[in-house]
């Protein structure tokens, strides 16, 4: 798994010993970014289950500017410092443990939002709806903003509530990415 470009480009990140973690495939995660484009410069992005920190460091490295990292395994907080320190981007990275949903709930109340937020939890856990709901009653995102999921096919995107609009789904094999824009009615 490799930072694909920007200025980290073609740094190797460190991958877990186990299967507990599923990072994103450099395949899928290119196309995310080439989706994304130059929105991503001047970002400010959340990487909820962050496993690696794959996703927010190629955010950081194709010029986001800052990163809020969450997740609950110490394993995996451990890899997204080690990987943050890799990158050298530690002035511009922020790591949080806890649960996905109420970190992200908590920082929509104390009044952080986040152009991009990406949701790449493990599969079929239900994980996904946690978060849709969380963004539709504590919105996390800024008005434009975007939440980028990346599910199995076999798990179902719930409803989205008002104020979200699936803009695109893009499916990879057994992947599927959605992109969901946030907008304030």
């Amino acid at each position: 798994m490799r930072i694909i470009t920007g200025k980290a480009r073609g740094l190797q990140l460190t991958v877990p010993k186990t299967y507990d973690v599923r990072p994103t495939a450099d395949r899928v995660k290119e196309s995310v970014f080439n989706i994304i484009g130059s929105k991503i410069i001047g970002a400010e992005v959340l990487d909820l289950f962050a496993g690696t920190g794959n996703l927010g460091l190629e955010s950081w490295s194709r010029g986001a500017k800052a990163i809020t990292f969450i997740d609950e395994s110490k394993e995996s907080l451990r890899l997204v410092k080690s990987n943050i320190a890799k990158c050298r981007a530690e002035a511009d990275c922020t790591v949080v443990k806890g649960s996905a949903p109420q970190v992200a709930e908590r920082l929509a109340r104390e009044g952080r939002r986040f152009d991009f937020a990406f949701c790449d939890p493990p599969y079929n856990k239900g994980w996904v709806q946690q978060i849709i709901a969380v963004l539709g009653s504590t919105p996390f995102l800024t008005e434009g903003g975007y939440l980028v999921v990346e599910r199995s096919a076999h798990d179902e995107l719930p409803t989205l509530p008002a104020g979200c609009e699936l803009v695109r789904s893009s499916r990879y094999g057994e992947t599927i990415v959605d992109f969901i824009l946030y907008n304030i009615l």
